[in-house]
């Protein structure tokens, strides 16, 4: 494949980086933008300073490694990570990461990439959210490519992935260059991760000679990002209950909405953890037979490795044992914690004009509770999740 064939969904490059800067710092968004990344700082003198960058590095480093601390400082009460020794800084890898969070599960694993001595990775960022001139800029800025959504004919579906799969192995193996990509299309909203097949399948798709080998080339770490806070918890319950009702069309805004919401939300604790990288001894281990049941059985692996690997919080078994109506996991949490649990749970009163209340606070649980069971199935051998 040629550069120009991923003309319209690859970052910027170096060339483009100084333009993209200039607009940054003169749109009408910029003071609002400065003065929550530096809130110390002038700002104009941010935008001069970021008026001179010239790089992605520079960008990078400059200011979304400041806006990700930012963040964490402000919405978070601790920031932890863990498997790091289980990569090598000069082998490029395709993070397979669980969903949670629209910007952030990609973003806060960026600035641990950078403090461990490892390069940022490349971003996936659906076309959905690439909208305007300064999330755009941003974005390409910030090593993030567009991921179109197929949709019409299965021959449109089919040209849209075999791009997208051959964009990562030509960015993984001729760029050198990591690619962070969600494990399905969209955030997990329910609680319960699990890999998609077609992403595994897309994956193979620009390389069809040896099925193992094709996807060993690619060198995938499964990713998983828990939160003490769910993301958008009571917004994702009440996408949920909506999607019960029938067809569900998201509103003008919503996305944003989401992105700010998350950025914004109080998260408690996060952590982050890098899997055991997926080997081509892994994929021969696998039973095989069709090319579908072998993409099940990649996915499974990947799943049964994030679930693993999923931190679960007291707010998970608070959830669980009010779902279910039980005590089983009492002793996981302390009654001040179980009762801080119960004050967000009313703040879903505030809705029950417009929904059945019963069904949205179990959905809301269930949000919560289900890292449990994923987990539970995990130290289960015999389970096939």
């Amino acid at each position: 494949m040629t550069t120009n064939e991923f003309e319209g969904i690859r970052p910027y490059n170096e060339a483009e980086i100084p333009a993209a800067m200039q607009r940054i710092a003169c749109s009408k968004e910029f003071p609002q933008l400065a003065s929550y990344v530096f809130p110390d700082r002038p700002t104009e003198e941010v935008r001069q300073e970021m008026m001179r960058y010239k790089t992605v590095r520079e960008f990078q480093l400059g200011v979304m490694y400041h806006a990700n601390k930012q963040i964490l400082r402000r919405s978070t009460t601790g920031f932890t990570h863990s498997g790091i020794e289980r990569l090598l800084p000069k082998r490029n890898y395709l993070f397979v990461s669980n969903h949670r969070d629209i910007m952030l599960d990609a973003s806060l694993m960026q600035n641990v990439l950078t403090d461990e001595g490892f390069d940022t990775c490349e971003i996936t960022f659906g076309e959905n959210l690439m909208r305007g001139q300064l999330v755009i800029d941003v974005g390409k800025s910030n090593k993030m490519f567009k991921v179109t959504r197929p949709g019409g004919s299965a021959r449109e579906f089919y040209k849209e992935s075999l791009l997208l799969s051959q964009y990562i192995r030509s960015t993984i193996t001729e760029k050198h260059q990591s690619v962070w990509i969600a494990q399905r299309n969209g955030r997990t909203k329910d609680g319960t991760d699990r890999t998609d097949q077609g992403i595994i399948k897309m994956f193979g798709m620009s390389q069809t000679t040896d099925r193992v080998a094709s996807l060993a080339e690619l060198n995938i770490v499964p990713v998983a990002i828990s939160y003490e806070w769910e993301s958008c918890d009571v917004l994702k319950a009440i996408e949920l209950y909506r999607r019960l009702q029938g067809p569900y069309t998201k509103q003008p805004g919503e996305d944003l909405n989401s992105i700010l919401t998350g950025i914004l939300q109080q998260k408690g604790r996060v952590h982050l953890e890098f899997c055991e990288p997926v080997t081509a001894k892994d994929l021969h281990a696998l039973p095989g037979g069709t090319a579908n049941e072998f993409h099940k059985q990649v996915a499974q692996l990947l799943d049964k490795r994030i679930c693993s690997a999923y931190r679960l919080f007291p707010n998970n078994y608070i959830a669980h044992d009010l779902l279910f109506e039980d005590n089983a996991y009492r002793q996981m949490y302390t009654q001040e914690e179980k009762e801080a649990f119960v004050i967000r749970l009313h703040e879903l009163e505030s809705y029950k004009d417009s929904y059945e209340l019963y069904k949205l606070r179990n959905i809301f649980l269930g949000i919560y509770a289900n890292p449990v069971e994923s987990k539970r199935l995990t130290q289960d051998d015999t389970k096939d999740i």
